[in-house]
């Protein structure tokens, strides 16, 4: 299986788009957020990324198929804390879950990216949390914090973040 991080070029911003919404799609079980009048989630998240400078879009890719997306900024959340990098969105599909695809990105976009990171979590996605917990702490060996139910952070449900700071 070849995994790879791709760079997203902005020529392929509706690539990513039709992919953004099967994130959104994914994760409103847990946001609880709805679609629009025309059926889409029309995250403002998406633009947000087109409207930054350092932003670092990436497509997963598995044997040259699009596999997900990660999106890298330095931008933090987390006041008060020094950073160098923000990983905004990560998302595998579901295809591609339980492969080692995503710990394998995860490594993959540490050792490009060297630095100080955030990283925000939603506590009822608990299934992204145990992940994360498990790639952190293997990939940190343990050097890292977490901060629960941060409340400079909530999500469009009400529900405060987790947030993980830790170098690579």
């Amino acid at each position: 299986m070849n995994i790879a991080l791709r760079p997203i070029q902005p020529s392929e911003r509706e690539t990513l788009r039709n992919l953004w919404e099967k994130y959104d799609y994914d994760f409103s079980k847990f946001d609880q957020s709805d679609v629009d009048a025309s059926g889409l989630y029309s995250s403002k998240a998406f633009d947000y990324y087109w409207t930054k400078e350092n932003v670092w879009p990436y497509f997963i890719t598995v044997d040259g198929k699009l596999a997900g997306f990660v999106m890298v900024t330095d931008i933090p959340e987390v006041e008060g804390t020094e950073t160098d990098f923000q990983i905004g969105e990560f998302f595998v599909m579901v295809k591609y879950r339980r492969l080692g695809i995503g710990r394998h990105v995860f490594f993959q976009l540490l050792d490009k990216h060297k630095g100080r990171y955030q990283l925000m979590r939603h506590p009822k996605n608990t299934a992204a949390a145990l992940f994360w917990d498990n790639v952190i702490n293997e990939y940190t060996k343990g050097q890292y914090t977490l901060i629960q139910s941060y409340h400079g952070f909530t999500y469009p449900d009400g529900t405060p973040g987790d947030a993980f700071i830790f170098e690579s």
